[in-house]
């Protein structure tokens, strides 16, 4: 059975949702740095012994109640992502022309995008691959970015292929002669 002093120390840790110092603790506790001491040894031994998604940690910045890291890519999952405008600007670049290469992004949405492609790699949303026909990389999302954003398929973009731009070119030449001669009169 948990004491009260550990089960006031659970509280604490919960509420504050960061690691905490001894002496932070005692002072939320109303208590002596030994007393916490020994209700932050039986909190980490009540956790180590039940089947638990949370466990106490010692972390550089003191002591965390945390997930343990069984259940990180729960996290993942579960819990949106953040991205900047920046950075969702050029995931959207990057997704309406899959495949792209990084230099043609670079082109496209400038060097901060530089910063952004790092990011939206470690989120999953972006496979990042040496191009074999040039320098640079080949960006393309991943089914990941597919499934968080709910997007079955992406809108084609719409550019003309050379052949309907000699079409749209010839059919300007022939219409400019008629328009010369109808201004004439």
């Amino acid at each position: 059975m948990i004491t009260a002093t550990a089960t006031k120390i659970e509280a604490i840790l919960y509420l504050k949702g960061k690691p905490l110092s001894l002496g932070e603790i005692a002072e939320y506790a109303a208590c002596d740095r030994a007393t916490v001491e020994e209700g932050i040894i039986e909190l980490i031994d009540n956790y180590a012994h039940r089947d638990s998604a949370l466990e106490v940690v010692e972390t550089p910045a003191g002591y965390s109640l945390q997930l343990r890291s069984d259940f990180h890519d729960l996290v993942q999952t579960l819990i949106p992502v953040e991205l900047g405008l920046g950075a969702l600007r050029t995931l959207a670049a990057i997704a309406l022309n899959s495949p792209i290469l990084q230099s043609d992004l670079i082109d496209l949405r400038g060097s901060g995008a530089y910063q952004h492609v790092p990011e939206l790699v470690e989120l999953g949303f972006v496979r990042k691959r040496r191009d074999n026909d040039s320098r640079s990389y080949s960006l393309q999302v991943t089914p990941k970015f597919h499934q968080y954003f709910q997007i079955e398929q992406l809108p084609q973009t719409f550019s003309n292929s050379p052949k309907e731009e000699q079409l749209e070119l010839d059919l300007t030449l022939k219409e400019e002669p008629e328009a010369v001669a109808s201004a004439e009169c």
